[in-house]
Formats: C-alpha cells, structure tokens, sequence
C-alpha cells in the first residue's frame, strides 16, 4: 500500500512546479519520502534538461536590474516565445537578476559557477529546464559598477527583446537626479536607433579607414576627381560618427540637438554637468543560429517515440 495519497502529491507539486504525474511517480520510487522525492525529481531534471541541452534556444528575455550606481543586463533564452512570456519563465529570469545583481556577477560564466538557494547554479538550471519544459541559456551578461559620480539607468524594449544601459559621469551631486532620469529617455533611444559606439573615442582606428575607402570608391563611381576627395572624406566621416555613435546622434525626442547635448543640457539646468561614460545594447537572439523547425515532423517524430 502506498505511504502517501492525493495531498502529499499536490504538496510536492506546490514544492517543485514538477507534473502531477512525475510527482506521484517521485513518492513511489521513494515510499512516500517527500525530501528523497525532491532528489528524484531533481535527478529527473537533470536527464531532461540533458535531452533539451541540444535545442537551439534564440528567444527569451532581455532583464535589467538598476540600483544606486550599479546596472545589470541578463539575456537569457528559451527555445519558443511562448515559453518567453510563460510566468515561470518571467519568475526565474527575475530571479536569475537577482542573485547576479546581489552576488557582483558580471559574466555568464560566473553566475554559472555560482550557487544559488542553496545548490550549485547548474543542478537549478536544469530543474528549471524540466520544469518549464524548454532548454534555458544564460546567454550572456553585461554591467557597470560606478563610482559615487556616475548614474545610470535602463531600458527594457518589446517586452524583452531589446535591453539598454547606460551611465554618465556628473560633475556636481546636484544633477544626479536629473541625470539618471534623463538617462531613462537616452536608454529609450538607444534602444530604437541601435548606435553601435558610445562616442568618437570608441571607434576603432581600422573602422574608421574601412570607412573612407568605403566612401572613396564612391566618390570615384559617382565621377569625383581624384584631387578633391580629401575635402569631402572628412564629411562623409563626420557624418557616419553622427549616425553610428550614441553620443552624436540627433536625439529622438529633439532632433535639434545630439544625445549628448541633451544629456549636457539636463545637468546644466540642474545646476552641474555631466558626460556619458558607458553604454550597452542587447538585441534578443542576435547571433544566434535558429533552426527552422518542420512543425508536422516534429509531431510525428514526437508519436513515434
């Protein structure tokens, strides 16, 4: 005779978020043991999260954690935007921010070889796995830690799919405020105008000479004497800094000023000044290899098994 009944099933259910089945299978293989359930379920996990490790995971979240001056972003995918917007997927992402932001982890790797509530990283990693039925990655991390002088602020696009972070250095404690408000609003254009540097000084060397003989051999196709090109390349890289730069381009909100000028302009009218010192951008999947999945094949693979 069994040593547990119905209530016992659902209090292992509440425990683990595991199925109502594999909950009654757990206290039979272990004689109605709810701490030796809990293992078996765990040891299930961990085969389950290894079938699902293969699975191409390209969707997910993009989460950010912003306190005093410190800022984090965590990507971390699912294999369908379904299981994205499930709340057990929202619940452990929100968790994962966390215990990154209050453990100072700064890659994934780190929060990979961490433990969290108790046990190592992976074996919550692959409960997770079993649980919300999907393979999980902590794809990558990104954060600033600044000094007394720095604010910084964020910006979560498309219900996840697109993350900015941002920092500025103050010179004065009374723009502080402003600035990290302001900063809100810069994140929000990062996040739609998709600059690929911070400013002119981030801009590699080689980058920039790809771009003038980009340019010269348009110049040349367009008819333009050899002897004048070196009085329009300076426009034309003039104007790719503007257009690829955070700092430099037109901001969304007044196209009549640059980001860093509005940036400038708050901390002014706050009564200080202030220069941005950091930004990051994160697009959901990008990079990512996604394989297109027959849907009729999947399914009939899956009826064959």
């Amino acid at each position: 005779m069994a040593n547990f009944g119905p209530k016992d099933i659902k209090k292992l259910r509440e425990m683990t978020d595991a199925g109502m089945m594999d909950c009654k299978q757990a206290l039979s293989a272990t004689d109605g043991d709810m701490d030796g359930a809990v293992e078996w379920l765990r040891k299930k996990g961990l085969g389950a999260a290894a079938k699902k490790a293969d699975k191409v995971a390209a969707e997910g979240t993009i989460t950010i954690k912003v306190d005093g001056h410190s800022a984090l972003m965590v990507e971390i995918n699912s294999q369908t935007d379904f299981v994205a917007k499930n709340e057990k997927f929202q619940s452990f992402t929100s968790e994962v921010v966390s215990h990154a932001f209050t453990q100072n982890l700064a890659t994934a790797q780190e929060i990979l070889e961490s433990e969290i509530s108790g046990q190592n990283f992976s074996e919550y990693l692959a409960l997770q796995i079993a649980t919300i039925g999907e393979n999980l990655v902590i794809r990558r991390v990104a954060r600033i830690d600044g000094a007394n002088n720095v604010v910084v602020n964020g910006y979560v696009h498309a219900g996840g799919r697109v993350g900015v972070i941002v920092a500025a250095e103050c010179e004065s404690t009374e723009a502080q405020s402003a600035v990290a408000e302001a900063l809100k609003n810069v994140a929000m254009h990062a996040a739609a105008m998709n600059p690929t540097y911070l400013n002119e000084e981030a801009v590699p060397a080689e980058t920039i000479e790809k771009e003038k003989e980009i340019a010269r051999e348009q110049l040349l196709k367009e008819g333009k004497p050899e002897q004048i090109l070196e009085k329009i390349l300076p426009g034309k890289i003039k104007r790719f800094l503007q257009d690829n730069t955070l700092e430099n381009q037109k901001f969304v909100m007044d196209d009549k000023i640059s980001v860093g000028d509005y940036v400038a302009k708050v901390a002014k009218e706050a009564g200080g000044s202030a220069k941005l010192v950091d930004y990051i951008r994160f697009e959901l999947g990008e990079g990512v290899e996604k394989v297109e999945e027959d849907f009729a094949a999947e399914v009939a693979k899956q009826m064959a098994k």
